[in-house]
């Protein structure tokens, strides 16, 4: 059980917390090369069982993250997987290259939504350009590396085999949705940045269905994500073929969600006499 990236801060409120060390690892804010103040106001609105953000990885970027940040996080004793993000490949490559310095990371998440400058496009948008970047990571990497995927592709299946090719230890699916939505008595969208990112229970069977293709594309561990308010939300990933789960919009309205969540797993396990989470990966039935 974890937490995604963007909607558990760095922890701050968490940390005198004994329940947080039940996590199987904190993913922080996703951190980039330099600061970046993020997307104008409005950044949120809420919608039909979920929310449309655009915040714009708001972070004090890397070096202020390793200074100021990382130290508290390593406190908690929750092993700590790094979301990181690069508007160009030698970005990414000046993040990881300072990473690597540091002590205390168990992986890195690779925030794959971003530019694709020869395309125009998302790098996950991109078979070609999701392998290139993840084996020019993973080749200078001292940590695990996980590939976060976008769900705006026809084929996620093929961008998570490319993914794979390039070595990557893991997946993360799905990041958001694209999404607006539109005041009707102004006639302008009510997200700042025009469109934003479609997350929460309405994209959860989406998710679920795009986990379970993944799965069967690849044989590299999946975190899934997309949606997860309850136990029976988890299971449905991982009977799909998960390894891990996350919690993202949920921690927004309820911060104990994650253990919850957690609880509700271990009494279904009871439950059922299973001893092992694994007998529950991939365990849907034809």
């Amino acid at each position: 059980m974890t937490v995604a990236s963007g909607t558990f801060g760095h922890a701050e409120r968490y940390y005198n917390l004994e329940e947080v060390r039940r996590l199987g690892a904190i993913v922080p804010k996703t951190v980039t090369f330099h600061p970046q103040a993020g997307n104008p106001p409005a950044r949120i609105f809420e919608t039909p069982s979920g929310m449309i953000n655009a915040i714009g990885i708001e972070n004090p970027g890397v070096d202020a993250f390793i200074k100021t940040k990382l130290p508290s996080l390593k406190k908690t004793g929750v092993p700590l997987i790094v979301s990181i993000l690069g508007h160009t490949p030698e970005q990414f490559s000046g993040i990881m290259e300072k990473l690597n310095a540091q002590d205390g990371i168990a992986a890195v998440e690779l925030n794959l939504s971003c530019p694709n400058l020869k395309h125009k496009t998302l790098v996950a948008q991109d078979p070609r350009a999701t392998e290139d970047l993840v084996k020019s990571i993973k080749s200078v990497s001292k940590f695990p590396v996980i590939a976060k995927l976008s769900p705006n592709v026809t084929d996620i299946g093929e961008i998570a085999a490319a993914a794979g090719a390039g070595g990557a230890d893991g997946l993360s699916l799905v990041n958001t949705f694209t999404a607006m939505a539109i005041d009707i008595k102004t006639r302008r969208s009510r997200i700042g940045n025009f469109t934003g990112g479609l997350s929460g229970p309405a994209i959860r069977p989406i998710a679920v269905a795009m986990v379970h293709k993944v799965y069967r594309a690849v044989k590299i561990p999946i975190i899934g994500m997309g949606g997860i308010a309850t136990a029976a939300d988890a299971l449905e990933f991982i009977i799909a073929g998960a390894s891990m789960v996350s919690v993202g919009t949920m921690n927004f309205v309820n911060p104990r969600a994650p253990i919850e969540v957690l609880e509700g797993i271990e009494s279904y396990m009871r439950e059922h006499n299973i001893g092992d989470i694994k007998e529950l990966i991939g365990s849907l039935r034809q």
